[in-house]
């Protein structure tokens, strides 16, 4: 299957308009030539936490939300993206709680990692957890009375807010228990008529002594063979997600995988506090053409490490301390051991319309800066609608990144739709999918340092941003059908 050269939307099942099948309506209503590039949708799946990212199975929808029927619906108009967690699962699910009662002789025992199977005895030197790329405190296993036997059982947990405890238990990716359901999963997702796949937390899945447990090479790629192999055979692409300095994500595009271009949305506003193109053109000129782009999504703006080697640390303060003064907070980086002393930000969590000081013009440059970047522009559905940060919710909940996950009512869509900003991005975006110039190839043409001009180059069919970072001002110089100039004013 062939990913469109188009805008996808990105959304939770219920974030616009409470299920999916008024999604769906919202979609067909309003969007059909907006988002021709696809739907991602955040896991509609029954789970225990994480907003999703803690899933019970990939088998079913969560009935808050709808059926299959109301995926294949949206399917039908829609290139469908969904996630699938492959480092670990719910604690709460069927395959764990099997575990939990039966230990060792559960049919379900090696889907997971115990830590016999990375250190024979079970006991990890205090020098290898050391090593160990962490989510947590102080290390990523979580113990487990056997309910059959009283025996305690050690398993490997990355994610969890304590050592102690995790909703998410971790999979053992080279168990043929795993791989067998895995592939049941592929098959349910090819048949209900999901396109794309995202491999949420790819990075995690390889455990080996001795190492990070991140990333490990050559493992990921053994690992990402194996299993674009069996999604080939259900005709699903895959789009692998590893928040992690730029270098990783390089290796999996030099490999002709599909991958996420974080640097965008932290480099962009790094450009607009400071009115400086320069990290920005240089970023652009060498950027992975195979890619998804975004400026905000479900979670944080990322700062650390995925911009570490491309601003410095002084750079990334500049940008976490504007984004402070306009209402974010921070999810901060777990563990003792920091790459920089002193700086902990991991991610912003903001919108971006409240990034940008809710400048409609500011929000405007920093979208045509997206479109116009190489890859597959990806928009959150907060993005979408110029949403301001809901602090309500995020005091309510304690989740800092809830200040961008409105949930909109349908009444909220149709209203939001009718501010001019909503309407200057809708058009900017139709722009962005019907014109043949993005089928050709990026020029980063030079200018003075606070603007950014790129040029598009299809055949005779071409498309100019300029864009001043003092002002805001973007304007876009384009070739029309008949090949002649016409101009964009956004």
């Amino acid at each position: 299957m062939a990913i469109k050269n188009k805008v996808q939307l990105i959304t939770y099942p219920d974030s616009l308009g409470g299920d999916l099948n008024t999604l769906n309506q919202l979609l067909t209503t309003y969007f059909t030539d907006i988002f021709e590039g696809g739907v991602h949708i955040l896991p509609p799946f029954p789970s225990s936490g994480d907003r999703g990212f803690a899933p019970l199975t990939y088998s079913e929808i969560a009935p808050q939300f709808g059926t299959w029927d109301d995926i294949q619906a949206i399917g039908a108009q829609f290139d469908v993206l969904v996630d699938m967690m492959v480092n670990h699962i719910s604690r709460q699910s069927a395959y764990f709680q099997d575990f939990v009662q039966h230990g060792r002789q559960s049919q379900w025992a090696d889907l997971f990692i115990t830590l016999d199977k990375i250190w024979p005895d079970g006991r990890p030197p205090r020098e290898d957890v050391a090593k160990i790329f962490l989510r947590k405190p102080e290390h990523p296993f979580s113990d487990i009375t056997v309910t059959d036997t009283g025996e305690t059982e050690r398993v490997w947990t990355s994610f969890g807010p304590r050592v102690d405890w995790s909703e998410q238990i971790d999979l053992d990716v080279n168990s043929s228990v795993t791989r067998a359901l895995f592939r049941d999963w592929f098959k349910n997702f090819s048949e209900q008529g999901v396109k794309i796949v995202r491999l949420d937390a790819v990075a995690y899945v390889t455990k080996k002594r001795g190492t990070s447990c991140f990333f490990v090479e050559p493992e990921i790629y053994q690992f990402m063979e194996w299993i674009t192999t069996l999604a080939n055979e259900y005709g699903l692409t895959l789009l692998p997600e590893v928040h992690a300095h730029y270098a990783l994500n390089r290796k999996l595009a030099e490999r002709g995988y599909w991958i996420y271009d974080f640097i965008l949305p932290g480099l962009v506003l790094f450009s607009l506090v400071n009115g400086d193109s320069r990290k920005l053109r240089d970023y652009l000129s060498a950027a992975p053409t195979k890619q998804f782009t975004t400026l905000d999504t479900y979670d944080g703006i990322p700062i650390q490490p995925d911009l570490d080697d491309i601003l410095t640390v002084a750079e990334s303060q500049s940008v976490v301390d504007a984004m402070m003064k306009r209402g974010a907070n921070l999810n901060r980086i777990l563990g003792k051991r920091l790459k920089h002393p002193g700086f902990d930000a991991h991610q912003i969590n903001i919108t971006y319309y409240d990034a940008v000081g809710r400048n409609n013009d500011a929000y405007l440059a920093a979208r045509a800066i997206q479109f116009f970047s190489p890859g597959v522009p990806q928009l959150y559905y907060v993005g979408l609608l110029a949403g301001e940060g809901d602090h309500a919710t995020m005091k309510e909940s304690g989740e800092g990144r809830a200040v961008n996950r409105h949930n909109y009512t349908t009444a909220e869509v149709e209203t939001e739709l009718k501010r001019p900003v909503v309407q200057r991005l809708l058009r900017l975006i139709r722009f962005r999918n019907t014109h043949p110039s993005f089928d050709g190839s990026l020029e980063v043409l030079h200018s003075a340092a606070h603007e950014v001009r790129l040029r598009w180059r299809n055949g005779t069919a071409v498309s100019q941003v300029r864009v001043d970072l003092n002002t805001y001002n973007t304007s876009i110089a384009y070739t029309d059908e008949k090949g002649l100039s016409a101009e964009l004013i956004v």
